[in-house]
């Protein structure tokens, strides 16, 4: 990843954030309401930490076949990555709560989905979303050689085959947190002297990282094999099939919000400008999915409204629906783009037609 600092374009005739802040400012001001959780929130923290929880004590505790191990740990997996788009992502955010220690808490949940939360922050606070989709420092866009998300990354044979090899890799995110993630971001991250706050003490911040994992490996490994008379590679694959599942959940949510024909991908000029400013940056590179379906507002924690969430990510997720309807009007009336498919199917499908357009070879398609 590139180091060198970029600078978003100031000049926005028009005043679009402007008179976008405004009327979002209204809507809360005039409806009474606080830009953090409510109890629909809270109730649906509990619920989707019984989803991915109690199949767990369930498991420790009550003796039951394998095939219904087998469904328990694709259960897990579901309320992993339900916990990780709802309770996580809003609580280090600074959105779960108006008090911060009960964010820190919400936030400090992706702990047990195998995370580190200054990891989190600095990758998707700081880099994602200062650096939307701009190759070289938004690191959600780095997948090495093995995929090509842009046609700034060179091209290789194999990837002509990605429309149909990356599905087997995308279930891998969660399972690299818990191995070897976690420990080469931090390294970089540290090196760079990179933080969202206050910068961390390194000897502190490296003892937590170590401790939680040993922690993690503890609870989810070395327990299970201790407690079940279960063969050592049973819990293995149990543990692979809970993170498999969970990280494919949590890549296609972001692939259907950024890796699309929709979102540029624009790169800076040579003197480190980006030629928009950083709220219409945020427009031209995130995609809006299933809007209208309640089952996936509920369940992506409103990252399917990925644009209201990019232009105010300190706002809880339980709102979007609302914004949405201002920020889509406003877009509208300042001629700007409003990237939307209506259902996740249409998403899916021009997702897997990017990714067979980006692997094509550049030299053919020119």
């Amino acid at each position: 990843m590139l180091n060198k600092t970029l600078t978003f374009s100031r000049v926005d005739s028009a005043k679009f954030f402007k008179t976008l802040n405004g009327r979002v400012n209204d809507y809360f001001k005039t409806n009474n309401l606080k830009r953090t959780g409510n109890w629909q929130l809270w109730l649906k923290t509990i619920v989707l930490f019984s989803i991915f929880l109690v199949p767990y004590f369930v498991m420790l505790t009550v003796e039951i076949s394998g095939w219904m191990q087998i469904l328990f740990t694709i259960i897990m997996g579901i309320g992993m990555a339900g916990v990780g788009m709802n309770v996580m992502h809003d609580g280090n955010h600074g959105s779960f709560s108006n008090k911060s220690w009960v964010n820190k808490i919400m936030g400090g949940s992706i702990y047990i989905l195998a995370g580190n939360v200054y990891n989190w922050k600095v990758q998707h606070n700081v880099l994602h979303h200062t650096y939307t989709n701009i190759h070289g420092h938004d690191e959600d866009l780095d997948a090495g050689r093995i995929l090509r998300f842009t046609k700034h990354v060179e091209w290789k044979s194999h990837h002509k085959f990605q429309h149909i090899y990356s599905i087997l890799l995308y279930g891998l995110l969660t399972i690299n947190w818990a191995t070897t993630t976690d420990y080469f971001q931090m390294k970089r991250f540290m090196k760079r002297k990179l933080s969202y706050g206050k910068f961390p003490n390194p000897f502190l911040n490296w003892s937590k990282l170590v401790v939680s994992k040993v922690v993690y490996w503890g609870l989810w490994i070395v327990l299970p094999m201790l407690i079940l008379d279960m063969a050592w590679y049973k819990v293995l694959l149990g543990f692979f099939l809970m993170h498999y599942t969970a990280g494919l959940i949590l890549s296609m949510v972001f692939q259907l919000a950024h890796v699309m024909g929709d979102a540029e991908m624009p790169l800076p000029e040579a003197n480190g400008t980006i030629k928009n400013t950083w709220a219409i940056h945020q427009l031209k590179t995130t995609v809006n999915f299933s809007p209208k379906n309640k089952l996936i507002n509920w369940f992506t924690g409103g990252l399917n409204h990925q644009v209201e969430h990019h232009i105010f990510p300190n706002i809880s997720h339980i709102h979007y629906g609302k914004i949405a309807e201002i920020v889509k009007k406003t877009t509208l009336e300042f001629n700007l783009p409003y990237n939307e498919y209506k259902t996740t199917r249409k998403a899916i499908i021009a997702h897997f037609k990017y990714l067979k357009y980006m692997g094509m070879n550049p030299a053919i398609q020119a």
